[in-house]
């Protein structure tokens, strides 16, 4: 167990750095001609998007309760040397992985809206 801990390190900063502006980069789909504004509110709206950064605001809360759950789980099931310890480190890297990839379906809604409300009929 030790060794996934320490490996699953890797494949999270990939993850998080990946993530980091592919929400606020997202072009919706939309239904019907575009006007010749279509490029600058498209610049807007992802401009609003990227600016709220990375992580949401409840990371720090997925970290802590997938730490928890992981550390808590190995501690019933195979609670040897440093295994809880490393399920902790394993969970706490699954839970910000999945705030980062709910940041981005985040960004990607504030673009959808934003450019609903410029008048834009977005369908995906």
């Amino acid at each position: 167990m030790r060794h996934i801990a320490k490996l699953a390190v890797v494949p999270a900063l990939c993850l998080a750095s990946a993530c980091a502006n592919t929400g606020s980069n997202y072009q919706p789909v939309i239904d019907g001609a575009v006007g010749p504004n279509y490029s600058a509110d498209l610049a807007a709206c992802q401009q609003i998007a990227a600016s709220q950064g990375a992580l949401g605001s409840d990371a720090a809360q997925n970290t802590a309760v997938a730490a928890g759950a992981a550390a808590a789980g190995t501690a019933l099931v195979n609670n040897r040397g440093t295994n809880v310890r490393d399920a902790a480190a394993v969970g706490a890297i699954a839970g910000l992985a999945g705030s980062a990839v709910q940041q981005q379906q985040a960004k990607e809604q504030i673009i959808k809206n934003c450019m609903r409300g410029r008048g834009y009929n977005v369908v995906g």
